[in-house]
């Protein structure tokens, strides 16, 4: 068994064939799918689908390109709300865009905080987003101790893993780690310890060798848990079997539904 950590089931790529993309995930053993928010308005798109299917989660939360929209209202408050959901497990994705600058820096940095706020207050992780931000990125985490969740397609240095690492966050990896230019971020896989490490798709974007520049797609969880096996010199099912049970540890909510 395997869990797709972090996919984003209502794209518009997966509109019209939904039902397929579930079901080749199945095929491949991969039974388990966080579908990750984007923006608030979104939600509702996002319960239906986890309401449709039994092994479906999804989280609650704004990117940092769409800060500017969302952070003039009461994030916190509709955080709260809209984690009432019984499968809304968790908190983002969030975090700072610095390569795009999509939303002001401070704006970003604002609704950072307030997301950090609401998963200290409500006890879920939250689905961290970091580009060209290492160091405002680790000092919202320092301003929110009590904080736990997860860097998610991770593609930064090792000096940034061991922060991360050290604060007690979790790395989930894409796939990214099996294009050719990323020996750097496979080194981060091999220090990175197996009771720290997610895997995922951040489908539909970022399709893995040999499916680069096709949709990617749930199902290819299975080749990105097949590189960890490879680069940490260790079985697939031992991959699946860890990082199901890092899952289910940390988006702990999902273990009641």
């Amino acid at each position: 068994m395997l869990v797709d950590s972090h996919c984003h089931l209502n794209f518009p790529e997966f509109e019209y064939d939904l039902d397929q993309v579930i079901q080749n995930a199945n095929q491949q053993g991969v039974t388990t799918f966080l579908t990750v928010n984007t923006r608030l308005d979104q939600t509702a798109h996002l319960q239906k689908i986890a309401e449709t299917y039994e092994r479906v989660f999804f989280s609650v939360g704004v990117h940092p390109h769409d800060a500017a929209e969302f952070v003039s209202k009461d994030l916190v408050t509709s955080i709260r709300e809209l984690t009432q959901h019984p499968k809304a497990v968790g908190i983002g994705e969030t975090g700072l865009d610095y390569h795009y600058n999509n939303s002001p820096r401070q704006e970003q940095l604002d609704s950072f905080h307030q997301h950090l706020q609401a998963s200290t207050e409500l006890d879920l992780p939250i689905i961290i987003h970091t580009r060209e931000a290492d160091e405002d990125t680790l000092a919202c985490l320092d301003d929110h101790p009590n904080a736990k969740g997860v860097f998610h397609c991770f593609s930064g240095s090792a000096d940034l893993a061991r922060a991360a690492l050290d604060r007690g966050f979790y790395l989930s990896f894409s796939g990214i780690i099996t294009f050719k230019t990323a020996e750097e971020l496979r080194q981060v896989v091999r220090f990175a310890p197996m009771d720290r490490i997610l895997v995922e798709t951040d489908s539909p974007f970022l399709a893995p060798i040999p499916h680069r520049g096709r949709r990617n797609e749930p199902a290819f969880t299975r080749i990105n848990a097949e590189k960890i096996a490879e680069v940490k010199e260790i079985s697939f099912e031992d991959v699946a079997i860890r990082t199901t049970k890092n899952f289910f540890n940390l988006f702990s909510k999902s273990y009641s539904v």
